[in-house]
């Protein structure tokens, strides 16, 4: 993998617009931990989303090992003059932006605007899937169920609140559990109100306030698109929808540093470890249940036009139901302890297939042509079900040591 910042380039011409078989030129887009200075005045857990560079190698390798040609440009202000010079023939896209209650869409419109092919969800599903509050109303106004739910953007606004306690107060417009711990839970009014002022003022965005779900947690992770998909890299790996969905991780978090919440300090620490939520994957689940929220993840990813991978949040309710949290159009991609990297290896997909596959995914969406791989006896009689079916159960807890 090259660096693009230690490359000396000066070629303005824009990208090749030609449709190239592979190998490619891949733009591997990202913004990387501990490369911005946030200031005194930035929350403690400012550029969490962010990716550690053993994440942007580990993906480096899984593309090159395909034969792919692979740079790694920084997601800043540098980006467009990168993919002028690299003139790449697809951008594999992870960055989080900087600044902006629409920053995960800033690389996307990059690539738009320069006509280069990328990876995961565009412009507009990356804008509304990082606003919380909006993504609710889409879900909320389609019948997809999901927490009643009131945008604050004052401490005042607590005193519209008439939805009962516990209630759950998080920043509207982040991601990575920032802005989530114990103290997240509020119990009577004053609680909230504090904690809105508290959200208000150190994200600079509104609150979102929403019904606590005392219930299970889980994520349901997948990757895909709408449609046929006979023509895909790996197309015994889809339903009849045009998706793979990976087995459901469940997060116990009683045993996490924040007992019921999986919030930013759960999620900082690795896995195994004290302080560490427990993992289950596929989740101990009946399948009725399980089918449910596959079924829903579906709804909601295709309402708000996600494409290619994400990760979508339930929790149950008192009534026994699961509920849509939030959706991640750019799930973590580290090999040892992302969610959904989790959710692959548990039913023995290996990381490199997983990257290649989400890239052919996107090229399959910009008409990038590619050939279809031949499987193996073995995988040909494999389906989402029997996948599912016969996945080992995993389980790591965080008092492993």
């Amino acid at each position: 993998m090259r660096d693009y910042s230690s490359m000396k380039l000066h070629n303005k011409k824009p990208p090749s617009p030609i449709l190239s078989r592979p190998p490619w030129r891949i733009a591997l887009v990202a913004n990387l931990k501990d490369e911005i200075d946030w200031g005194p005045e930035a929350p403690a857990d400012a550029g969490s989303e962010f990716d550690r560079r053993e994440t942007i190698e580990a993906l480096a390798a899984a593309l090159e090992e395909d034969g792919h040609w692979v740079t790694f440009c920084r997601a800043d202000s540098t980006l467009p003059e990168a993919l002028l010079n690299l003139r790449p023939h697809i951008a594999f896209n992870i960055a989080e932006g900087l600044g902006g209650d629409g920053r995960e869409a800033q690389a996307p419109a990059v690539f738009e605007l320069l006509g280069i092919p990328y990876t995961a969800s565009r412009v507009v599903a990356n804008a509304l899937s990082l606003d919380k509050t909006q993504t609710k109303r889409i879900w909320q106004t389609l019948g997809l169920p999901t927490p009643r739910f009131l945008e604050a953007k004052a401490p005042e606004d607590a005193s519209l609140w008439k939805r009962g306690f516990p209630a759950f107060v998080k920043p509207a417009r982040e991601g990575t559990g920032m802005g989530i711990d114990a103290k997240a839970v509020v119990q009577d009014e004053a609680e909230l109100r504090q904690r809105i002022a508290w959200v208000v003022e150190s994200y600079r965005q509104p609150a979102l306030v929403e019904e606590f779900l005392p219930g299970r947690e889980f994520t349901v992770g997948y990757i895909g698109n709408p449609g046929p998909s006979a023509a895909r890299r790996r197309p015994w790996l889809y339903d009849r929808n045009g998706y793979h969905f990976f087995p459901v991780l469940e997060m116990d978090n009683q045993v996490s540093i924040s007992p019921g919440v999986y919030g930013h300090d759960a999620k900082s620490y690795n896995i195994g470890t004290t302080g560490a939520p427990g993992y289950l994957c596929p989740a101990d689940i009946p399948r009725s249940l399980q089918s449910k929220m596959l079924r829903i993840a579906r709804q909601g990813a295709e309402a708000l036009g996600a494409a290619d991978v994400s990760r979508l949040d339930f929790r149950m309710g008192a009534d026994g139901q699961p509920y849509l949290m939030e959706i991640n159009t750019l799930p973590g991609m580290n090999s040892e302890i992302s969610d959904l990297c989790i959710m692959a290896a548990s039913e023995g997909m290996p990381y490199q297939d997983l990257i290649s596959e989400i890239l052919y995914l996107g090229a399959e969406r910009f008409g990038l042509p590619y050939d279809a791989l031949v499987p193996t006896p073995d995988a040909a009689k494999r389906s989402v079900q029997t996948l599912l079916q016969r996945a080992p159960a995993v389980r790591v807890t965080g008092n492993a040591g």
